[in-house]
């Protein structure tokens, strides 16, 4: 079964969180590599701009075709770039709404449509309305982990 199914699958978020961080160790201790430069670039840009960047602007920046970035993105972060932009700009999201912030002002904020294009990532993400996201405790972790990224 893959990934995605096994996590689809589990009935709680704990079980959830044992697949994914199972599947980081292996994948830690199966691939050893080094990560391209220009792989690395990206992946600060996209943190840097919370993940308000542009595919294409990225494959400007580091010099390669479109379909060599997203290959060897693939190939060392598990993800295409988009989809860890997305994720990234999600994560931003899910804390202004823990924070307090409005759904329309987040949405604004972190570089939506609007207030239902928001809705659609939070629920596609996480599986639960921007409300339930909003509350959850497992937000409040990352202030410890990750300060100052969610501001």
């Amino acid at each position: 079964m893959h990934l995605q199914e096994r996590l689809t699958a589990a009935a709680t978020w704990e079980e959830r969180f044992t697949i994914a961080e199972d599947a980081l160790i292996r994948r830690r201790d199966d691939v050893r590599r080094t990560v391209d430069a220009e792989v690395a670039h990206c992946w600060r840009q996209m943190v840097a701009r919370r993940g308000r960047v542009r595919v294409e602007g990225l494959v400007t920046e580091v010099g390669w075709s479109r379909k060599r970035l997203w290959s060897r993105f693939r190939a060392q972060a598990g993800l295409t770039p988009k989809r860890v932009a997305q994720l990234i700009r999600f994560d931003h999201a899910a804390h202004r709404l823990a924070a307090g912030h409005a759904p329309a002002a987040v949405a604004a904020d972190s570089g939506y449509a609007d207030q239902s294009h928001l809705h659609r990532d939070v629920v596609a993400f996480a599986g639960m309305t921007p409300a339930a996201v909003a509350a959850a405790p497992f937000l409040a972790v990352d202030d410890v982990a990750w300060p100052d990224l969610h501001g």
